[in-house]
């Protein structure tokens, strides 16, 4: 089990990567201004320029897929219910996207600023939650339609 965590996060990294840009480029397209915003400005401001701040916050979404990745292996835990799986993953990823979020200046710094993102982090977390949930009882219907004949 240790080797596929350390594996999932070792393919998180480029994958947290890959989606960081994807966002930053979606983001600079809904701006409809015909350029690319790689960072939040105020994160610029903070690291001195915007290379500075580019190769963190790269860093970061890295660091985000990693641990988005390793804790993949949660759901593979099949003595723990689907309950205690779903808040120990959703605690760890939260405990990283939080701290990395206010880092990057990717939230305001205010307690308001910090419950928005994290009300958005909740929200998205419960879509694709609900979405893989009924994906999965699906399938396992479609399985037992099987062994069952019908």
């Amino acid at each position: 089990m240790k080797k596929q965590i350390l594996s999932r996060g070792i393919l998180g990294f480029p994958l947290g990567i890959t989606l960081g840009y994807v966002i930053t480029i979606v983001i600079s397209l809904s701006t409809r201004q015909g350029t690319y915003v790689p960072c939040v400005a105020e994160f610029v401001t903070v690291m001195g320029n915007e290379i500075n701040a580019v190769l963190l916050q790269t860093v970061l979404c890295g660091v985000l897929g990693s641990s988005f990745g390793a804790c993949s292996m949660i759901w593979e835990v099949d003595s723990w219910s689907i309950a205690k799986q779903s808040c120990f993953y959703f605690l760890i990823t939260s405990v990283t996207m939080m701290p990395i979020a206010y880092i990057t200046n990717w939230m305001s710094h205010s307690l308001a600023g910090f419950l928005l993102y994290f009300g958005i982090f909740t929200a998205i977390f419960l879509v694709v939650w609900i979405i893989q949930y009924l994906v999965l009882r699906s399938k396992i219907s479609a399985i037992n339609g099987r062994i069952s004949g019908e």
